[in-house]
């Protein structure tokens, strides 16, 4: 399970957690503009905007997890089991398997409102990567400066929401997570006023009180709740520095711990978090074991080449020992 977030504040921030049992060795990968993207049935984009993010590498194909393009427009996949549905061809559409998605948008599109004119012809094609690699079932955010989208498969059709929270999970559907938080309408940063009754003096004996009824616990329309009201109450300067640190907080408010949610084959936790400068091409990110930040500028490398370059992660915490 995942969150993404998309943040503003002089420049716009886009990232996520990774949540999952376990890692596929995914290392930051820029894609630069020559590099031949051959589709399934798109046929090939020989040259396209570069574009940087996490990605499982696999027969020389990056497998994005979340990407921004030189432009600054940005994407990510998360899980929507049981909801994803992924279709046949269909002659008449423009037909794109999952596992392609984020560089057929990112390689052609420079912003939402382009991706958007995209995705009115689009079929999810059940096609997958590999007999190793079968497709995962996904739901997507898509994010520039302005407006953020969320692009859904579902059996009745392809639906798209508009993202005015600029946050996303993983199951239920996006309009039950909107719908789902008028029943916190009540929360606030501010210290609460007794509407209890008229008729007792209570008085805040703590700071913070007026939080409370935010859920904390792990599943994914909790995490909405708790990583859209941090957001959208979210203050924070302009540096570079305040800005990336205060999106990492943001993100480490829905975090997941090993040991905390028990899967089949082990526990889920959150493998890397991430926050991309989508203005200036630069891909921040921590890993479970390194909380240190680390970044890759994507414009310090030869965007006009044709071959990958990957970055593995920095594992093992980087500690600055004082004494």
């Amino acid at each position: 399970m995942c969150t993404a977030a998309a943040y503003k504040t002089k420049d716009h921030y886009f990232g996520r957690n990774l949540d999952y049992e376990f890692s596929y060795s995914e290392t930051v990968t820029v894609t630069p503009r020559k590099y031949p993207f051959h589709f399934r049935r798109m046929g090939e984009m020989p040259s396209h905007y570069a574009m940087i993010g996490m990605a499982f590498v696999q027969q020389d194909y990056p497998l994005y997890y979340d990407a921004t393009n030189e432009r600054g427009l940005s994407m990510a996949g998360l899980n929507f089991p049981d909801n994803a549905v992924y279709k046949p061809e269909d002659p008449g559409k423009d037909n794109v398997t999952p596992f392609e998605f984020i560089p057929w948008i990112l390689g052609q599109c420079a912003t939402v409102r382009e991706a958007r004119e995209k995705l009115c012809n689009l079929n999810f094609l059940n096609e997958d990567f590999s007999p190793q690699l079968p497709l995962s079932p996904l739901h997507w955010m898509i994010s520039d400066r302005f407006e953020s989208i969320v692009a859904e498969p579902m059996e009745d059709g392809l639906k798209v929401y508009d993202n005015p929270v600029g946050v996303l999970t993983n199951n239920p559907p996006f309009d039950y997570h909107m719908t789902n938080l008028a029943n916190y309408m009540g929360v606030s940063r501010r210290e609460p006023v007794n509407r209890f009754s008229d008729q007792i003096r209570l008085i805040p004996y703590s700071r913070g009180m007026g939080g409370i009824g935010l859920p904390g616990d792990l599943s994914s329309g909790s995490r909405f709740v708790k990583a859209a009201f941090t957001l959208l109450n979210s203050r924070c300067g302009d540096t570079e520095s305040e800005s990336i640190s205060q999106f990492f907080h943001i993100l480490a408010s829905v975090a997941q711990q090993k040991g905390c949610c028990q899967v089949e084959h082990g526990f889920e936790y959150t493998i890397y978090s991430s926050c991309c400068n989508t203005d200036k091409g630069i891909y921040y990110y921590t890993s479970y074991e390194n909380g240190q930040i680390t970044g890759v500028d994507m414009h310090k490398e030869n965007l006009d080449g044709a071959e990958l370059i990957s970055f593995d992660l920095v594992q093992g915490q980087q500690i600055n020992m004082l004494n």
